[in-house]
């Protein structure tokens, strides 16, 4: 590799769609730390467009659409691999939202992945906890964003509680605000909503405990801009700097009328539900102050890309947690992604599986794939895909962690064609093909046998698949060869050809 590819590959960049503006970052990665150059944020309000029935408007994907081609004129020129762009709470919220997808990626240049909240909360915390001294002082983070609120406890890079927390700045100013009146009545509803929201987490969290309280987001940056500004704090976020902040929107009386130093024009539509929100954070977790710091969920992506970049990839500790916490045979699950790797190696040129995501998915659907088995051997595929499905699994994006679940649904017995139909379009025809590949390398260790498996070839041609076993190793094995025979039958209802050798 030449040294020009070598500055290239440490070039990263990340897009936050969030559901009140978005953001675009692009780092250069020296050493263990990044170094800005270029940076963009627009407000695309997203959330503002969701209708009654959670579907995006025709006016807010058009604001999306032009805002990600921006950004793609910049990004294009990255390899796909240096890019990580997520949607947070409005694309998680919205219905029907297949085609504007395919439109945002189209515009972008680069895939979109849709992140749960709890990941959302990860990434959030990844961010912040780069831009803190070291120290072994536990922490309280919190992020008020467009449609959800995370608040992470969590030592030095170890998190020990996450929330996603189903409120915003956008959500609790259309709710409570919506014609921009700010009553006093208005205010303390905005507040109860949050209160209510808050309140299932506000004992566990207060045990937990913390030392230092730090809050990332535009929505806390801006609170803080004001209230210092104002002179009702000197640093940070006090409680009684909230209160004096809420009497000054009270007294404004509309959002037409804010006219506060350091709040810009674009926030100010949705800053008394962002107020609302932390100050019932303030009062159901007993805060007197928090810090506010610059990094936030963008960071955190930049600092995942890297590290999977240098094979530090959280997904892979997921993985392994799983397999423990399930106590599944470690030693046979590694014979059979083994078995997975040589046949995806064999298979991957002539079906076009060129992409290390998808040789690492296929070997992790390889480790769970008796994942179920700790519910019921009966039907153990489809418990184990239950589980993968809905387990909170770091690092993953929801569309990544479907496709595991479906790798697993359909590794034995009736190919699931209609599972499938799950996945973005895109991924459908390769998901398949991997499939299949983990299909055939748990039929041959099916035995369970310690032994080594003999060499076995595989060559594929669009559906048609042939194997080759060494000579008369099926006749020793006619139990194999039987199976073999009921995967050609199951195959073929999928439309796919299997022939093997006797």
């Amino acid at each position: 590799m030449s040294s020009a590819d070598n500055s290239r590959a440490e070039i990263v960049a990340a897009v936050d769609l969030g559901s009140n503006s978005f953001h675009m970052i692009v780092v250069r990665a020296v050493g263990g730390d990044i170094q800005i150059i270029d940076r963009i944020r627009e407000m695309v309000r997203l959330g503002a467009g969701l209708d009654e029935n959670r579907v995006l408007s025709l006016e807010a994907r058009m604001r999306a659409l032009a805002c990600l081609g921006r950004f793609g004129q910049r990004l294009r020129e990255l390899p796909s691999g240096a890019v990580r762009a997520v949607g947070t709470n409005a694309l998680r919220q919205a219905r029907q939202a297949g085609d504007f997808l395919l439109q945002a990626e189209k515009a972008l240049g680069h895939p979109i992945e849709i992140i749960a909240g709890h990941e959302e909360a990860r990434l959030i915390y990844l961010g912040v906890a780069h831009s803190l001294a070291a120290g072994n002082s536990q922490r309280l983070v919190m992020d008020i964003g467009g449609g959800s609120t995370e608040l992470i406890i969590g030592k030095q890079f170890d998190i020990k509680r996450r929330e996603s927390l189903h409120m915003g700045c956008v959500s609790i100013s259309r709710h409570y605000f919506p014609d921009g009146a700010i009553t006093a009545d208005a205010m303390r509803s905005a507040e109860l909503a949050a209160a209510l929201e808050l309140r299932p987490i506000r004992r566990l969290y207060r045990q937990l405990g913390w030392q230092t309280v730090i809050g990332s987001s535009g929505t806390i940056r801006s609170i803080g801009e004001v209230v210092q500004q104002a002179g009702w704090s000197r640093e940070g976020i006090t409680l009684e700097s909230l209160r004096r902040l809420c009497e000054a929107l009270i007294a404004a009386g509309h959002i037409d009328k804010l006219i506060l130093a350091g709040l810009s024009p674009e926030r100010q539509p949705v800053f008394p539900g962002g107020v609302a929100v932390l100050l019932a954070i303030f009062r159901a977790l007993h805060l007197e102050k928090i810090e506010v710091s610059d990094q936030s969920l963008r960071e955190g992506l930049l600092y995942d890309k890297l590290g999977r970049i240098r094979h530090e990839d959280v997904r892979g500790r997921s993985i392994y947690s799983l397999c423990a916490r399930y106590h599944l045979d470690l030693q046979h699950a590694q014979r059979v992604e083994t078995t997975a790797h040589k046949l995806f190696a064999q298979a991957s040129q002539s079906w076009q599986l060129t992409r290390d995501d998808q040789r690492e998915i296929l070997c992790w659907a390889a480790r769970l794939h008796e994942l179920g088995l700790t519910i019921s051997h009966s039907q153990f595929h489809k418990h184990g895909a239950y589980l993968i499905e809905n387990s909170d699994l770091s690092g993953f994006s929801r569309p990544e962690q479907r496709l595991l679940a479906v790798l697993v649904r359909g590794h034995r017995r009736r190919f699931p064609l209609d599972a499938f139909e799950s996945l973005p379009l895109i991924d459908r025809e390769y998901a398949k093909q991997l499939c299949i590949l983990l299909r055939l390398a748990t039929l041959i260790h099916r035995g369970r046998t310690t032994k080594a498996r003999p060499d076995i070839g595989l060559t594929v041609k669009e559906n048609r698949l042939k194997l080759t076993f060494p000579e008369a190793w099926l006749t020793k094995h006619p139990l194999t060869r039987m199976e073999l025979q009921q995967e050609k039958r199951r195959l073929g209802e999928a439309g796919f050809i299997l022939d093997y050798n006797d």
